[in-house]
Order: structure tokens, then C-alpha cells, then sequence
């Protein structure tokens, strides 16, 4: 991914469960890259989609494509796109607090025991921890 990107200035990290040392994760990275112009599909997406990444969504503030084995998926943003602080927002958090990070992980494993015809389903079942972990993490970041 970084060699098709290499002559585009981007911003590139890991996110989600697999960049928090410890918690448990399904075999998918999930990389965030930041541009300066979501719009300007030339500088990143046709250089994505030619080292064989395959677009699976396409919003307003959001791009996100895949690797068609499905173990990448790489979301693109503009560069200050609150998305992204939030992403890392819990990223951090996890990395840094276990009580958090056990929560999180009991939550999920919870989860996945329950049947979901949709992972957006899934998803949207771990709100609520998620945005908790956040309020702490803003708790503790603006003391």
C-alpha cells in the first residue's frame, strides 16, 4: 500500500484492534490514510485500485478500499477529519489503559458469541463501550 501511495503526501495508521498490543483481533489490519483533498480520487485511489485494492465504499468524507482477501482494509480521510482523531482517540486508550482494553475485549468476545447476518450490526452493538472508553480517554487527556 505505502509503494502505490509513495508519491502522494499521506498520512498512514494503524488502527483498530490489531494495532493494540494484546488485544485479542480478528486476522483484518485496518490502516487510516489521511489526504489533502478526498476529491482528488487521482492522487490516491487509481494507484490503490492498480496495486489491487478494491473499493468497497465511497462517501462524502470517506473512502474505503480492500484487499480482495479482505485481511486489509484501508479508510481514507482528509487530513484533520474528526474521524481520524477518533480513531486514534481509542487507539491510544486501548494501548495505554488495560482496564479499558480488557473492557473492550470482553465486549467483543461477548459479542461474537450472538449471530450477525450484518457486521455493521456487530459494529454498531460495541457503541456504547466504545464511546465510554472514549469519554475516559478525553477525561484523562484533559486533566
Amino acid at each position: 500500500m505505502l509503494e502505490a501511495l509513495e508519491p502522494v503526501d499521506v498520512g498512514v495508521e494503524h488502527i483498530g484492534s490489531t494495532s493494540v498490543p494484546g488485544l485479542a483481533a480478528k486476522p483484518i489490519v485496518d490502516i487510516v490514510v489521511t489526504v489533502d483533498d478526498i476529491t482528488a480520487e487521482e492522487d490516491y485511489l487509481d494507484a490503490l485500485l492498480a496495486a489491487g485494492y478494491r473499493l468497497r465504499t465511497r462517501e462524502p468524507r470517506h473512502r474505503l478500499v480492500r484487499t480482495p482477501a479482505r485481511d486489509v482494509h484501508v479508510h481514507i480521510y482528509e487530513r484533520g477529519d474528526p474521524a481520524v482523531v477518533e480513531y486514534l482517540l481509542l487507539r491510544d486508550r486501548l494501548r495505554t489503559d488495560a482496564d479499558d482494553r480488557a473492557l473492550y475485549e470482553s465486549t467483543k468476545r461477548s459479542l461474537l458469541r450472538g449471530r450477525w447476518d450484518d457486521m455493521n450490526a456487530y459494529a454498531d452493538a460495541k457503541t456504547d463501550v466504545i464511546l465510554a472508553i472514549k469519554a475516559r480517554a478525553r477525561a484523562a487527556r484533559d486533566q
